[in-house]
């Protein structure tokens, strides 16, 4: 089995097994596929360039080294791209437990999973995806679940939640 990945069994679900990537090799990827003429890699529709600011090189005016603020644009990008990679993948997960990973790692940088079911149902913060019929008052408006998760990053919404919000008929 190859050193770059781990091959485990979660203790709740014996038959359920994981594989877990370590965070370089993903890096040496997005930073390989930014390195290719004319792009990089998408993750979607996210696409790290190889030179995101070639401008950023000359002495910058504050009196920071140009460089140095290159190498940052670009470690930004690459997470940027990460995430994304990390949402597109947590989005198609099989197992449970390789999701529940995921959603872990996203965590521990930042990024969390907007699960509002319970709220009152916002269209700034939410997108509606359907409806399901109650004749409780007090639950008309309100999410009754989510469809598809929406993730922040440090407060910044990156995909709003897709809910089913409960509408009252008619007695």
């Amino acid at each position: 089995m190859p050193s770059w990945f781990k091959r485990g069994k979660p203790d709740d679900d014996p038959a359920e097994s994981t594989i877990e990537v370590k965070a370089s090799v993903i890096a040496d990827a997005v930073r390989a596929g930014a390195e290719q003429p004319g792009g990089g890699i998408a993750a979607d529709g996210v696409i790290a360039g190889a030179d995101l600011d070639p401008g950023a090189r000359a002495a910058a005016p504050n009196g920071r080294d140009g460089a140095a603020e290159a190498a940052a644009g670009r470690a930004l990008a690459e997470r940027k791209s990460l995430v994304q990679l990390c949402m597109y993948a947590l989005d198609r997960a099989r197992s449970s437990g390789v999701a529940e990973r995921i959603e872990e790692g996203l965590a521990a940088v930042g990024v969390t999973a907007l699960r509002p079911d319970g709220q009152r149902f916002d269209p700034a913060q939410h997108e509606a995806g359907g409806t399901v019929a109650t004749e409780d008052e007090a639950l008309n408006g309100v999410v009754a679940e989510t469809e598809v998760v929406g993730f922040s990053d440090r407060g910044e919404v990156l995909r709003a939640p897709v809910v089913t919000v409960y509408n009252r008929t008619a007695p």
